[in-house]
């Protein structure tokens, strides 16, 4: 049986020139980057050049990019750097961001006795800006604004403009995880007003383990690693140049033909929306996942009517038939209580009903989407 793969925001298949330039990298040039004989020199220029193309690409400068293993080592280089090295007293951030946020900022309440204040979010998933604002200007103390730029599990769009704007007014910092959006939008890092931002890899037909950091110079961040002082002294540790090779071809591709492969997917995403309307008379949407305009093209999360019974076995169904998606984030896999963003925003009478995550890639298809739709209507509709 053909595998259907629709859980890109987990994960994305790694594209074959990217699996060719890391093999390649492996090879040959395998030289530690610190070296400085001729070896070294080649993989040191190779990790230069990607940086470069990345922060060219959203107009930083090199120096702000720094690799990392990927979104949750991003997310808490900044949140403890922040707290530790920065002097932020008060974190605020919201119910609905990712665990490698919400854990983290768990973590500095308690070790380092830090104010947490959780923003209230609409019914979409967007944060309420008026509550924002009312908590930033709730004291005096130090802030960071953590806020997401697109859900993870709701495909939700935050306003970064308005949200870098209100922490600018209010002399907060600003760090958004970004994993969902980078390779999927551009971001103009020097005109929006956030000093912190993170990517994976993996998220954009990358190699899973390698990601960055963007860091804007004036903040002051330091490391909390020491060691040899690689990547400006923010990361120690002997760089893995066959990923971060990786990584760069991987956002070669996805920038160059992001204009055709954002339309092809959206077409997609609103096909399957009028599909699953045109199936199941009283199928629902999380957030505002089925408006384009307020979420991203690449997820889709659905509320589907069942009876409590079938719908334990839903996942399991989905998968012997060959579909790969999710109840929720890859992260909440195995969590007994279920997704954490879909307990925030919707009501106990509508967490009865089973909710999919669909994420969408170039690679999936019309005939893929018809496949699930059946499988679904099969088995809700025997």
């Amino acid at each position: 049986m053909d595998s259907i793969y629709l859980d890109n925001a987990a994960t994305t298949p790694v594209l074959p020139e990217v699996i060719e330039k890391m093999k390649e990298v492996l090879s040959i040039s395998f030289g530690n980057p610190s070296s400085i004989h001729s070896q070294g020199r080649t993989a040191k220029s190779l990790i230069e050049n990607t940086r470069k193309s990345i922060a060219k690409e959203f107009g930083a400068m090199p120096s702000e990019i720094i690799f990392t293993s990927g979104g949750t080592e991003g997310d808490n280089m900044v949140l403890q750097g922040a707290v530790r090295g920065l002097g932020v007293e008060t974190i605020i951030t919201s119910k609905i961001e990712h665990h490698a946020v919400i854990h983290a900022v768990e973590s500095l309440e308690k070790s380092d006795n830090i104010n947490v204040y959780y923003v209230q979010v609409l019914s979409d998933g967007s944060p309420d800006l008026a509550d924002l604002e009312r908590l930033l200007q709730h004291d005096d103390s130090k802030k960071l604004v953590s806020l997401m730029h697109i859900n993870n599990e709701l495909g939700t769009i935050c306003n970064l403009e308005a949200i870098g704007s209100l922490c600018r007014q209010n002399d907060a910092l600003f760090h958004s995880d970004t994993v969902q959006s980078i390779g999927h939008y551009r971001l103009n890092l020097q005109e929006l007003t956030i000093d912190f931002a993170v990517a994976a890899a993996h998220k954009f037909h990358g190699p899973k383990g390698i990601g960055f950091v963007f860091i804007r110079k004036e903040t002051g961040l330091q490391s909390l690693l020491f060691g040899g002082g690689q990547e400006r002294g923010f990361r120690a540790g002997t760089e893995s140049v066959h990923n971060i090779v990786g990584l760069g071809e991987a956002f070669s591709h996805a920038y160059s033909n992001l204009d055709a492969d954002k339309s092809k997917i959206s077409d997609l995403k609103k096909y399957c929306i009028n599909q699953f309307k045109n199936t199941f008379s009283d199928m629902s949407f999380n957030g505002c996942c089925d408006d384009l305009t307020k979420s991203t093209y690449t997820i889709l999360n659905a509320r589907i009517p069942m009876s409590p019974e079938k719908s334990n076995l839903l996942g399991f169904t989905l998968d012997l038939k060959g579909i790969c998606c999710s109840k929720g984030s890859a992260c909440q896999a195995g969590s007994e209580t279920g997704s954490h963003v879909l307990n925030h925003i919707l009501s106990k009478k509508q967490l009865q009903s089973p909710s999919i995550r669909i994420s969408f890639s170039k690679y999936n298809t019309k005939d893929e989407i018809d496949k699930l739709v059946n499988v679904l209507r099969n088995y809700i509709i025997p």
